[in-house]
């Protein structure tokens, strides 16, 4: 039971540390790997923004080491957690959100929706100022209303 909660509330956490780093890294001192994410899209398959997917696997795969040493420790239930969460946002921002996959293209799922426009506010803006909506899968009740 234990790891389960501490799966839970590392997922749960992985939302604030997106909030934040997206915010104060990513349209921050970032901005060189994340701006060509805010620009029209041409056929390249890959963009400097990938580089965070590569950055936030790092904890992760040092977990995973260290939390199976000795047989399962605390750690490798907190790397689950974060592995876990990026499973999730790529699915919501890669392929539900920017369609790099086209496995969600006709959703009718509220939720799903909600994030599908809140994502979208974001990326109105194109350069790093002015920015909203900075988490993933957690939005303002809004725009499920919209």
């Amino acid at each position: 039971m234990i790891s389960f909660l501490i799966f839970l509330s590392v997922f749960l956490f992985m939302e604030c540390v997106t909030w934040l780093t997206h915010k104060y890294i990513m349209h921050g001192l970032m901005w060189y790997f994340h701006a060509d994410h805010h620009q029209p899209k041409y056929e390249n398959t890959f963009e400097r923004n990938d580089i965070f997917f590569v950055i936030f696997a790092i904890p992760s795969i040092i977990l995973f080491y260290f939390g199976v040493e000795g047989g399962l420790n605390y750690l490798f239930f907190v790397a689950c957690g974060i592995t876990f969460y990026g499973i999730c946002y790529f699915l919501i921002h890669d392929v539900l959100i920017h369609q790099r996959f086209k496995w969600f293209k006709n959703t009718k799922n509220k939720y799903l929706i909600g994030l599908r426009k809140a994502h979208k506010i974001h990326h109105k803006h194109l350069g790093k100022e002015h920015g909203e909506c900075f988490g993933m899968l957690f939005v303002p009740f809004k725009y499920y209303k919209m």
